[in-house]
């Protein structure tokens, strides 16, 4: 996996890491880093459905991949007009674990490049998870 990847990668926790900082440092009030928070998290998470989208028009799939491929898109915007508060976090936090887990088991890459892809996904789901679970007890 190339590095500019992985960089890009960790840069993208900036915000799930900062938005809290500045909400306990009185730097941006709750409402709005939590505003802020859910709605990075949403357009990171909707990103996730595009290497499916990719991997199934690649190799000619006909199977649900294709759809589930619109899954965090769907599950991101709906959360945000229906949701709010601990359920929110948490719907967004199981579907960036489910991704994670669809990935692993789904996508056609070559083997050390998947080895690679889920290793790095493991540790920026896990880490988003923790950020999430963070804003809601704050």
């Amino acid at each position: 996996m190339h590095n500019a990847a992985k960089l890009l990668g960790y840069a993208g926790l900036l915000p799930f890491i900062g938005i809290p900082i500045l909400i306990l440092t009185g730097q941006i009030y709750y409402y709005q880093g939590y505003t802020y928070f859910i709605q990075y998290s949403t357009i990171i998470l909707s990103f996730f459905g595009g290497i499916h989208w990719l991997d199934a028009l690649q190799n000619r799939r006909k199977n649900h991949q294709l759809y589930v491929a619109m899954l965090p898109s769907i599950v991101g915007w709906s959360s945000l007009v229906f949701l709010d508060g601990y359920l929110l976090l948490s719907v967004l936090s199981i579907t960036y674990i489910g991704m994670l887990m669809y990935d692993k088991y789904v996508l056609a890459l070559e083997k050390d490049i998947l080895i690679d892809y889920t290793f790095l996904r493991t540790i920026l789901t896990t880490i988003v998870v923790i950020c999430h679970l963070f804003m809601a007890s704050i």
